[in-house]
């Protein structure tokens, strides 16, 4: 049998009625997850050179340590003769992680400055396996899909035609005005509007 709660969510139990005191322990909260399955999803990059630093936030990540990692690989240290840092990052994360994934890919933007960026979105599969705690082999398997993002950040040009794709920012506003907007009208001089 498999029951419907909402959109992205499908629940199938197996054998039990609608009024069995089974499904009325869903409610209660008489379940432990046992299993949880995420599908396997494609790149959707397709032609990144090997060697590209794949970066996948989960919701439990800490910023400070994927950026740490991430800064470290991408930068190049004058201190190794010959070596350069990678040229492109992808940061992967689904679900409850999708706001992280974005923070992350803004920080390393706003410190590394002149990267192009490509965004997709996507849906990704999720099965958990959920087991009654009371008497019984009761087994509930919840199928949900959850929205999954990926933002490749680059220092080489990518294709600006191409569907998610948002250029390098310009780095005159923070120069300029030091971060601040509100110094913009005092250091900018005010042009006079002069009729003839």
């Amino acid at each position: 049998m498999e029951l419907i709660g909402d959109r992205d969510a499908r629940l199938s139990v197996p054998s039990v009625s609608a009024s069995s005191p089974l499904l009325k322990q869903t409610h209660a909260g008489g379940f432990k997850k046992v299993c949880r399955i995420e599908e396997e999803s494609t790149c959707p990059f397709p032609g990144l050179p090997s060697g590209v630093l794949e970066m996948r936030v989960k919701e439990g990540s800490k910023i400070r340590n994927l950026m740490g990692f991430a800064m470290a690989r991408m930068q190049s240290d004058p201190r190794d003769a010959g070596q350069t840092g990678l040229r492109q990052v992808v940061f992967t994360g689904s679900g409850r992680a999708v706001t992280k994934t974005i923070t992350c890919a803004e920080i390393m933007k706003r410190k590394l400055g002149g990267l192009h960026q490509m965004t997709k979105l996507q849906y990704k599969g999720l099965r958990e396996v959920w087991e009654s705690q009371e008497e019984g082999d009761s087994e509930v398997t919840v199928h949900r899909t959850l929205p999954s993002i990926s933002i490749l950040l680059s220092k080489d040009p990518l294709d600006p035609q191409e569907p998610g794709y948002q250029p390098p920012e310009n780095g005159l506003w923070e120069e300029k005005n030091g971060g601040d907007a509100s110094q913009t009208a005092e250091t900018e001089p005010q042009a006079k509007r002069v009729c003839l």
